[in-house]
């Protein structure tokens, strides 16, 4: 009964995140940040951080990621499960539906999109701060945010994001091993690392033979999964860079037009949740309703083998002094990261004149100093769009 109670507040929490999440991977961190660790307690700070670094090791979404690991750790394998299908079957709906009416459905309301990006630039900013004063305490640490935004800035793409976050944990390594906690507070988690070794095994396997299976069965479900499970498995920074990933994949197979396949990640850019539902657009147009699944299920099922496959040995890791400087680098470049990803995309999409930067000026007091939750502020940032654009 516990059990299915855990599992039940999982689902409700990360259904309203579902539905609330705008502004892409960045900002979802955010909203995670206030609802599962300031709100509910759920994670301590440190705990968190750590799970965001784990997760910017990984290829895939990292914000789907993060969301799935939180479940996990709340409820298990299971919790996991449900904690990822809230926060994104919101927005696998609108995107199936949007692919099935493509011909008909036009998203031609700008205020509504340009005043969720607003929303966005404020929540990002609040949890910048928040992240900032946890993860560079110290100026060696702010040194190492400010040289990862500027690299970020200058050269703008998933591997220098690689390259710097396996910079700063080898110099980490070397710097902050000296400053680690002799004692860090343990996570439970109900997953064995025999079950993360398996999981590891299953995605490998799959990897290698899918491509291999498909060559010999020509069935237009499997080559979706092996599409999609491959693009999920080997994507490296974000909904963004997975774009031209799958454009190379199904456009010029014939898969969709060029215009077809803008059409739905014009559309996926609006609505909340992970970018990565992408794939939900791109099934439903290949192949109905049934495609939709099994490329969402390509598209994801990786991020669970590999989180599986951490989770276990995340906290035997943490308790070493050599890895607690690792993650110490990590995350402070992480912060800096962000502060690039906040400039570019969120800010140069967002504030474009003095009436956005009012409005997220005043989201940004609301959420940080009167605590308003970030739902509110999406509701909030939406209502003070419209009424910008009528008195304006």
């Amino acid at each position: 009964m516990q059990k299915l109670k855990t599992l039940l507040e999982i689902l409700l929490a990360s259904t309203k995140l579902g539905l609330t999440s705008f502004g892409g991977p960045v900002a979802h961190l955010a909203y995670f940040k206030d609802e599962y660790i300031d709100r509910r307690k759920w994670l301590d700070d440190k705990t968190y951080a750590d799970i965001i670094a784990l997760c910017q090791f990984l290829p895939g979404p990292a914000s789907s990621q993060v969301g799935i690991s939180i479940g996990m750790l709340r409820g298990g394998i299971l919790g996991g499960l449900v904690s990822w299908f809230g926060f994104t079957v919101p927005s696998i709906l609108v995107l199936v539906v949007f692919a099935m009416l493509y011909q008909t459905l036009t998203l031609d309301d700008a205020i509504f999109i340009h005043s969720l990006k607003v929303v966005a630039a404020a929540v990002v900013l609040h949890a910048l701060i928040g992240l900032g004063k946890k993860l560079t305490p110290d100026l060696t640490r702010k040194a190492f945010a400010l040289v990862a935004a500027t690299v970020m800035l200058l050269f703008p793409s998933a591997w220098v994001q690689i390259l710097i976050i396996l910079t700063a944990g080898l110099v980490g390594l070397w710097l902050f091993k000296d400053k680690a906690e002799t004692k860090v507070q343990p996570f439970e988690i109900s997953i064995s690392k025999k079950a993360g070794i398996t999981s590891l095994s299953v995605l490998i396997l799959l990897l290698v033979s899918l491509p291999i299976v498909t060559r010999f069965v020509e069935h237009p479900l499997l080559t979706i999964f092996d599409i999609f499970f491959r693009v999920g498995s080997l994507v490296f920074g974000g909904g963004h860079v997975v774009l031209p990933m799958l454009e190379r994949e199904v456009v010029p197979q014939g898969f969709l037009s060029p215009d077809e396949f803008l059409a739905g990640y014009g559309m996926a850019q609006a609505v909340p949740g992970p970018l990565f539902t992408f794939s939900s657009y791109l099934g439903t147009m290949m192949e109905g309703v049934i495609g939709a699944i099994v490329a969402t299920v390509g598209m994801f099922l990786p991020s669970f083998l590999l989180i599986i496959a951490a989770l276990p040995f995340l906290n035997t890791l943490r308790q070493k002094k050599s890895f607690q400087g690792v993650l110490m680098g990590v995350n402070a470049s992480v912060v800096g990261i962000l502060l690039a990803a906040f400039y570019d995309p969120v800010l140069k999409s967002s504030i474009l004149d003095a009436s956005d930067f009012a409005l997220g000026a005043i989201l940004f007091a609301l959420l940080n100093m009167w605590k308003v939750p970030a739902w509110m502020i999406v509701i909030l940032g939406v209502v003070g769009g419209y009424v910008i654009h009528f008195i304006g």
